[in-house]
């Protein structure tokens, strides 16, 4: 009764069917097929009705009562799981929860790793010009950088640009541009009053070919007299008065080797390039290098064939070389003028001076007069009462005592201006040399000058700049290390020969640097651990005691007698010259002697074997029998230290050290060419009469300095 009861209640069956066929979504499934679903046809339809009197009937619905109940269960239990396990199948089992064990010790202190700039990647070998009112939207085109991180740089100089189209003065855009790792160039504008200027001739060629002299002749006074050795060392910027009244401003450059950076500079800051080359000499391999500098530079050349009044001058011979360098004269159908002159009898001259000032013509050759100036560095200098001093030339604007001025990565306010014959100037207009007195350091030769507004803008373009300085000298290291730790292993381990160099300006100083890194070899490294403008000094000394290095003193006056006397005491050498030839020279021997040298082998004698000798039945004490090769040394001499090989028919046949070397029964160290003498190899008993016998010595291998024509030095190895 109570299984019918439960059958006449069709509310509750289909509660739970619903219940047991429930999802975790919410929806009901159905099933066309199976027990389950029979049997809710069967409750849910009429036939229940029909046989509600029959016993079979009755049975048969308790025990789809019972089956009913227990599928119910199952799906009741796997829907408080949330699971939609097939009857029949295990499901999985559900992990543990562990609980977390609590810690009772310490946390361990990691070291601090700084955040990642969100700016841009640093690309030191990108370039980005900027110019005066450049907007932010160009400088982040330029510079790859967003214009958000942009406008973060500028708040934290203390500016604020709101707009992306605002305009921004060439000072910030370089403060900005250093702060993105990105390197920089001026892009100076050309409005305003332009006016014809003077042209900024560059004498260049050979050594000793008269490139001094020719300025001398002109200038009407006398240079070259003041220069050792009649080699000019450094730059000298002159303004020379022509007889027509024009005036034109010439560079003397060094001719020697060493100073090849020297006369790329001049290049850089000159309108037209004279080349001297001498009659009786020819093309020289610095007068090539001189063409090569001006044809990297764009400037057009004046030839000028030097020493005419010779006896063995040949003109004609030093046009076809230069036309077969590829020098297009006018003699050949070219543009380039040649001038035949003599310095020293002031032949041409006249001729030479038409010639400039028709190629100036040529160029019309125009600057802004107004406007802050733009300027470089020719030459840098220390004196002992102005402090540091740098000869600039003027390339357009007008610069004016009193201006604060950025000059590389120093900085400082025009205190004075002085011109080539030394005379105080307020202001010095386009292709005017003149030397800038009130800098706080010296500057490099090269550098560019920068006006600007105020002392504290002048201040941060300073540092930003030595701070890019320091970052790129600390990358360079850093490559330079890699690389030696690639080579590392391939090459053997060098002996370091620190050296601190002294010069007068700081164009001798980097040409002097140049030529001593120049003089590196696989034995050894020349490092340079300190260069500067100026004597020696006190703190000279005590640097060279701490590292141990030798002071090269180039073009500078003596050391007080204290100094020499401390150097002296602490075994210091300082090397004092006013000619680059003989510093180089003798840097070089002293580079030769501090190498340690290669270990070689070689042949030091050769001796033929005319007969054999046998010692048998010796005593025990003696030792075992021997074999005793009687030679005649028919070549150089032998050793008993050496190593002894032996060859028959060109082959080795055994290789081993000398246990024994007699004469007429005398034991010898060494014996020469033409001595007969018995000879003993250790464990080898394999002579044959005709055998040659070598003897082979440890030899030590020291580099060669070698000296070109040209000037070039080197260290073989």
């Amino acid at each position: 009764m109570m299984a019918w009861r439960m059958l006449r209640r069709k509310d509750v069956h289909t509660g739970l069917l619903n219940l047991a066929f429930r999802s975790d979504h919410g929806r009901t499934k159905h099933f066309a097929s199976g027990t389950l679903g029979k049997l809710s046809q069967f409750v849910h339809g009429n036939g229940l009705q029909g046989a509600a009197n029959c016993t079979v009937f009755k049975q048969s619905t308790i025990r789809c009562v019972n089956l009913l109940s227990y599928y119910s269960g199952v799906y009741m239990l796997a829907w408080h799981q949330k699971k939609e396990d097939v009857v029949g199948l295990k499901a999985p089992k559900r992990e543990k929860r562990v609980r977390k064990e609590t810690r009772s010790q310490p946390p361990v202190e990691a070291p601090y790793v700084a955040p990642k700039p969100k700016l841009t990647k640093s690309a030191p070998d990108k370039i980005v010009e900027i110019f005066d009112g450049m907007t932010l939207r160009d400088l982040s085109k330029r510079s790859g950088a967003k214009i958000n991180a942009l406008q973060s740089i500028l708040a934290d100089l203390g500016e604020r640009v709101e707009s992306e189209f605002d305009s921004i003065t060439i000072d910030l855009a370089e403060l900005v541009g250093m702060e993105l790792g990105v390197n920089i160039r001026r892009m100076h504008t050309g409005e305003g009053t332009v006016e014809p200027r003077p042209a900024v001739v560059t004498v260049m060629g050979h050594v000793d070919h008269g490139k001094t002299s020719l300025l001398d002749s002109l200038r009407q006074t006398s240079v070259a007299a003041k220069e050792a050795g009649g080699i000019t060392q450094h730059i000298g910027a002159f303004v020379v008065e022509m007889q027509s009244g024009a005036s034109i401003t010439f560079l003397d450059t060094p001719g020697h080797a060493a100073f090849s950076a020297m006369r790329a500079r001049g290049a850089a800051v000159t309108d037209i390039v004279v080349l001297v080359v001498a009659a009786d000499d020819g093309v020289m391999p610095q007068t090539l290098e001189a063409m090569s500098h001006a044809k990297v530079a764009n400037v057009p050349i004046v030839v000028a064939i030097n020493k005419c009044d010779k006896s063995g001058a040949d003109p004609e011979r030093v046009r076809i070389q230069l036309g077969s360098e590829g020098l297009l004269l006018e003699d050949m159908g070219g543009d380039v003028q040649v001038v035949e002159i003599s310095a020293l009898s002031k032949l041409g001259l006249d001729k030479l001076e038409e010639a400039l000032l028709l190629q100036a013509e040529i160029m019309d050759l125009k600057a802004r007069t107004d406007g802050p100036a733009q300027a470089f560095v020719v030459e840098a200098r220390v004196d002992r009462g102005r402090g540091p001093l740098a000869t600039t030339i003027v390339k357009s604007g007008t610069l004016v005592s009193g201006q604060y001025i950025v000059v590389g990565a120093e900085w400082g306010r025009i205190r004075s201006l002085r011109d080539t014959v030394g005379k105080v100037t307020e202001s010095a207009k386009p292709a005017m040399p003149v030397e800038i007195e009130g800098l706080r350091g010296l500057p490099m030769a090269g550098d560019d000058v920068v006006v600007v507004d105020s002392e504290e803008r002048a201040r941060m373009l300073s540092q930003g700049r030595k701070k890019k300085q320091e970052k790129d000298r600390l990358r360079k290291i850093d490559e330079n290390m890699t690389e030696e730790a690639e080579i590392g292993e391939e090459t053997p381990e060098r002996v370091e020969m620190p050296i601190i160099v002294k010069a007068d300006v700081q164009g001798s100083v980097q040409a002097v640097t140049d030529a001593l890194r120049s003089l590196n070899s696989p034995q050894v490294f020349v490092n340079v651990v300190h260069v500067g403008v100026g004597p020696v000094s006190e703190h000279d000394i005590d640097l060279a005691q701490a590292c141990r290095a030798c002071i090269v003193g180039f073009n500078v006056r003596d050391p007080p007698s204290a100094i020499t006397l401390r150097a002296t005491q602490a075994n210091i050498k300082i090397l004092l010259h006013k000619v680059i030839y003989h510093l180089l020279e003798e840097m070089g021997r002293l580079i030769v002697e501090k190498a340690p040298g290669t270990a070689e082998t070689q042949i030091s004698g050769e001796a033929e074997v005319l007969n054999i000798f046998e010692l048998k039945g010796r005593s025990k004490s003696k030792g075992p029998d021997i074999k005793i090769a009687g030679c005649r040394i028919t070549d150089g001499r032998f050793s008993r230290t050496g190593t002894m090989r032996l060859l028959r028919s060109g082959d080795v046949v055994f290789e081993g050290p000398c246990s024994s070397l007699k004469r007429e029964k005398q034991d010898a160290d060494t014996l020469d060419k033409g001595t007969d003498c018995g000879l003993v190899i250790e464990d080898c008993d394999e002579y044959q009469v005709g055998d040659t016998i070598q003897c082979l010595e440890q030899v030590i291998r020291k580099p060669k300095f070698v000296s070109t024509q040209s000037g070039a030095v080197r260290i073989e190895c």
